[in-house]
């Protein structure tokens, strides 16, 4: 067994556990830590599969930016016992309904799947490379590539002018 195939199977029960512990947690903010986590192993499978701009854009825009949004809603909505609603036990039938429909389709669309003799290529390939997509950015794409920031230049200066008033 070699070290990514361990890192594989460690990264998969950390990211099924923590995502569990997300649904399970009572409070809001354990929650969000937990997704934070399950962020953070799931950037660690896109590293294994040799795409490390994906694992880096996952954990800046979601384990950073989305996160930090998440917390600041659920601290501003003020949840405590008084303002939750009641529990319906017809809610939870219908979402464990809900949720044994999913699973059933799961089940039924992969059970066609072809995987065998398809296996991922690690560290052979050069696909997912960073260097690779600012290479093909900036000599096959560079004239979109410049005018998309312009665009984001004036998306920003625009914002600034807004938040002044």
């Amino acid at each position: 067994m070699q070290i990514t195939d361990i890192l594989f199977y460690f990264l998969s029960a950390l990211t099924l556990g923590s995502a569990i512990m997300v649904a399970l947690s009572k409070n809001p903010v354990h929650s969000v830590l937990w997704l934070i986590i399950t962020f953070f192993a799931i950037s660690g499978h896109y590293i294994l599969m040799n795409a490390q701009f994906l694992g880096i854009v996952n954990l800046i825009v979601y384990a950073g930016a989305i996160m930090v949004l998440f917390l600041f809603v659920i601290m501003l909505m003020n949840l405590n016992a008084d303002s939750e609603p009641q529990k319906n036990k017809w809610l939870k039938l219908a979402g464990i309904v809900a949720g044994g429909c999913l699973l059933l389709v799961m089940v039924a669309a992969l059970k066609d799947a072809e995987t065998a003799g398809k296996e991922m290529q690690l560290y052979t390939g050069d696909i997912g490379l960073i260097k690779n997509l600012g290479k093909a950015l900036f000599t096959d794409y560079v004239v979109p590539f410049e005018i998309s920031s312009i665009l984001f230049l004036s998306a920003m200066v625009g914002a600034v002018a807004i938040g002044k008033k």
